[in-house]
């Protein structure tokens, strides 16, 4: 019976933030691997296409120095995945140069692999050609343009590039773009553990105390992975894992119960099996990987549509209210209008909170009556100074329009903030959401071994 291999996952995202008295306990319990995962597309594709981090770096390196010099002194190694939040190569440097400032404030000695992620457009561009390339749905077929116009283009990599570099004998690897749950599922797949329980126990890792209860992305989660089982545990004693709350997160940001896609494969959850194991750890079973005929990679792009203009507003007027499309689609047409003879090119959003702000057309709730509303006017331009233009004449008009029923003509909007406009400079959009057949899983991540 092989031993437990026990992962110390710190936070949802590496800059999130955990308890000091969480680490510890989890150090207690002698962790062989300390995991985080530090990025996200949730946070949408600004921070890949202008190639910033969407955490802020007191923060992260607040994290990280806690669970550097703990792995160093431990000799414990210490896995960072999508490096920055978007795991570009300006996101791997930023992130390694707070490691860099790490070492030398503590006079720490290790060498450190940094994988990675950045696509090559011309190697991009002959796969498209050659038809390794396809859509991730609802994303459109590719295009040569797109790729060009495209400001970082990153892979998802799998395990495989994080088991090599680990073979270098590092302590720290910094990897860019990564499949979430790989950097806690490759150190215990190269140690021999079953790959399924490994990446599904990964898959929860990677969010660390969101599938206990109280959920919180803000806290450690440990995990331990035997040969046909694994377990997961909270570190904080306000914090328990349940079969409920477990499962619940097996479902994550899923959109087949069953079925796990990633890079080389996929988790084939069907007999996986939920047990209680003690008053706050849970023990699951039964999850098998499976290997797909063909290695795919899931390629992320992003590219710069133009520059956003912002205006945030609010009314209480009921007269108003009730005539708010009516008002919306007024000020549109009077705008258009106004720079018709420009031939500027640029979208006019209106979001209206308290009516269907959140879900828009799909709001269910037709029949509401609020009694204020909050108007954010955005919109997006070839140029600030064009999106400056369009976003004022919009909130002037919206400001003073007159609809039946007025009987105060002193302005129809409360600004909370002045200026009321706010630039929100480049505007970007994922231009690929693709994945791409290769014959080597390394072969696109390169890897660089530096010494601190």
């Amino acid at each position: 019976m092989k031993e437990e291999f026990r992962i110390l996952s710190t936070t949802a995202i590496l800059g999130y933030g955990f308890p000091q008295e969480s680490f510890d306990e989890g150090m207690k319990r002698k962790p062989d691997l300390i995991a985080v995962d530090a990025g996200s597309t949730d946070p949408g594709p600004f921070y890949l296409g202008e190639g910033v981090s969407f955490t802020d770096r007191g923060a992260v390196k607040r994290d990280l120095e806690i669970m550097i010099c703990a792995g160093i002194k431990e000799n414990i190694p210490v896995v960072i995945g999508t490096a920055g939040g978007s795991g570009a190569k300006p996101h791997l440097e930023w992130c390694a140069d707070i490691i860099r400032e790490i070492a030398k404030e503590h006079d720490l000695h290790f060498k450190m692999a940094m994988i990675h992620a950045d696509m090559d457009k011309e190697e991009m561009k002959k796969a498209l050609a050659d038809g390794k390339i396809s859509p991730l749905e609802p994303a459109p077929q590719l295009t040569a343009e797109n790729i060009d116009a495209t400001t970082h283009i990153v892979g998802q990599m799998g395990v495989e590039p994080i088991m090599k570099a680990m073979d270098s004998g590092v302590q720290v690897v910094l990897a860019g773009r990564a499949y979430d749950p790989t950097v806690f599922a490759a150190p215990a797949i190269r140690k021999g553990y079953d790959k399924g329980l490994a990446i599904h126990l990964g898959k929860i890792l990677e969010c660390a105390s969101i599938c206990a209860t109280p959920g919180s992305g803000s806290d450690c989660m440990f995990g331990y992975l035997g040969e046909d089982y694994f377990r997961v545990e909270p570190l904080s004693s306000v914090r328990k894992c349940t079969t409920l709350s477990v499962a619940a997160h097996t479902l994550y940001e899923k959109t087949n119960p069953y079925i796990l896609p990633g890079p080389g494969g996929h988790l084939d959850l069907t007999d996986t099996t939920f047990e209680q194991d003690s008053e706050n750890t849970v023990k699951v079973k039964g999850s098998r990987y499976v290997t797909a005929p063909k290695y795919t990679i899931k390629l992320e792009g992003a590219k710069c549509i133009g520059y956003r203009t912002v205006s945030v507003a609010g009314t209480r007027d009921p007269i108003m209210i009730s005539k708010i499309d009516d008002i919306v689609e007024g000020v549109r047409a009077r705008v258009a209008d106004n720079y018709r003879e420009k031939g500027y090119q640029y979208t006019l959003n209106f979001t209206i909170y308290g009516k269907n702000g959140v879900m828009g057309d799909l709001e269910p709730v037709k029949d509401a009556h609020p009694h204020e509303l909050g108007v954010v006017i955005e919109v997006v331009a070839d140029t600030q100074e064009q999106a400056d233009t369009i976003c004022a004449s919009a909130r002037s008009t919206m400001l003073h329009y007159g609809y039946e029923g007025r009987r105060a003509t002193a302005g129809n909007l409360a600004f909370p903030f002045s200026p009321s406009d706010f630039h929100a400079g480049r505007v970007y959009v994922f231009s690929m959401y693709h994945i791409i057949e290769v014959e080597d899983p390394t072969a696109l991540f390169p890897i660089n071994i530096v010494t601190l």
